[in-house]
Formats: C-alpha cells, sequence, structure tokens
C-alpha cells in the first residue's frame, strides 16, 4: 500500500488532520461504524466530554487491533460531537492521540443535536492496510 497526503497548505497541521490523503494498492480497507463511550455490556457514558473522548478513542482502537489492521492507517476520521464547544476543551487528548500514531487522516468534524442516549462524542474510521 502507498499514502499520500495531499495539503495545499501547512495551517490544518496545527489542528490534526490532513486536506486529503490518496491510497494505491491497498490490500484492505476497514470501514468502521462510529465508536462512542459505550462499555463492554453496552451501558452508554454519562461521563464529561474528556472521559468520553478517551474511551471512544479506547474503543476505535480495540476494532481497529481486533481487525488487524493499525491505527497509523486511519486515511478517514469523522467526529460528531454533541458541543463543539466541550470537544475542543478536551482537543488535546485527540491530537495527542494522532500525534502517538502519526495518523494523517481526512476528517470531518460536525457538531449534532444529539448521539444516542447521554453519548457526547462518536468517531467514525477508513483505515486502510
Amino acid at each position: 500500500m502507498k499514502k499520500q497526503v495531499i495539503n495545499p497548505w501547512q495551517w490544518q497541521n496545527d489542528r490534526g488532520y490532513v486536506q486529503a490523503v490518496e491510497v494505491a494498492r491497498a490490500e484492505g480497507t476497514l470501514y468502521i461504524a462510529g465508536q462512542t463511550a459505550i462499555d463492554s455490556n453496552g451501558k452508554s457514558s454519562a461521563e464529561d466530554m474528556k472521559s468520553q473522548v478517551s474511551t471512544s478513542i479506547k474503543n476505535l482502537e480495540q476494532v481497529i487491533k481486533d481487525a488487524g489492521y493499525e491505527c497509523k492507517n486511519i486515511v478517514r476520521l469523522n467526529i460528531y460531537t454533541t458541543s463543539t464547544e466541550e470537544f475542543f476543551s478536551c482537543f488535546d487528548i485527540f491530537q495527542n492521540w494522532t500525534t502517538k500514531h502519526n495518523i494523517k487522516q481526512a476528517s470531518t468534524l460536525l457538531e449534532v443535536q444529539s448521539l444516542f442516549e447521554t453519548l457526547k462524542v462518536e468517531l467514525e474510521a477508513t483505515v486502510v492496510r
């Protein structure tokens, strides 16, 4: 597989994403449903945004690992949140995670009216191999 990042500008580098990612000769593509702060028993978290972001990331990592893929090969990551203000208050958690795994993904952040039950954030990814 060959990945190429397309960034006509530099400003997005400080915001934790890239403008586009081209993938050539991929062996597989994993489309992951939105991962949230739901525990292994199916119980939704009622904790704060910071905790929910951390748990959503851990759940996303688990799906990627169980499928035999690697976080560094996330090429698309959409973020849905009930409050962009709350999400940006703990954005460092997200940025530290993408830096740790050297993730260079195209992203879209959307504020939505609500998510399932008490959930505040949902991460939807596409990963290649």
